[in-house]
């Protein structure tokens, strides 16, 4: 399924060009058209899935092996010293389109830190009620 007002299916489907970097019959890989490093690149399903939580357990077992695949590919061609995959989900985790896309980040050894947070420390009687409530 495809949403009309979806800047990202159109985006994935050929209705908008694009710097497409890989394609097959399900996902369109494409270069950030607002980078954060040189070869920043998103993996768009063809299909809509709002985010993590729509996304069918088939589309979403075929994600990280195609992120390997492109990580390994942009890592030697561009000859970065890390990467980063990344994926958001929801206004409050940094999400500003609403269609599942997975970022694939080259990382350069030129000192810039893109991705940071606070750590936030538990007692361990916390963290065991955490582990409790989490576990299923």
């Amino acid at each position: 399924m495809k949403k009309d007002d979806c800047i990202f299916c159109k985006l994935a489907n050929g209705v908008i060009p694009t710097n497409s970097i890989y394609e097959d019959d399900d996902f369109k890989v494409i270069l950030d058209a607002d980078p954060a490093t040189k070869g920043h690149a998103l993996i768009l399903p063809k299909e809509h899935f709002a985010n993590i939580y729509e996304v069918s357990d088939d589309v979403a077992s075929r994600i990280m092996p195609l992120a390997k695949k492109l990580a390994t590919h942009m890592t030697e061609k561009l000859g970065c010293a890390g990467f980063n995959i990344l994926q958001n989900n929801g206004e409050a985790a940094g999400q500003t389109v609403f269609h599942l896309h997975v970022h694939l980040i080259p990382r350069y050894d030129d000192g810039r830190n893109l991705l940071t947070w606070s750590h936030v420390k538990f007692t361990e009687e916390e963290m065991a009620a955490i582990r409790d409530d989490l576990s299923i």
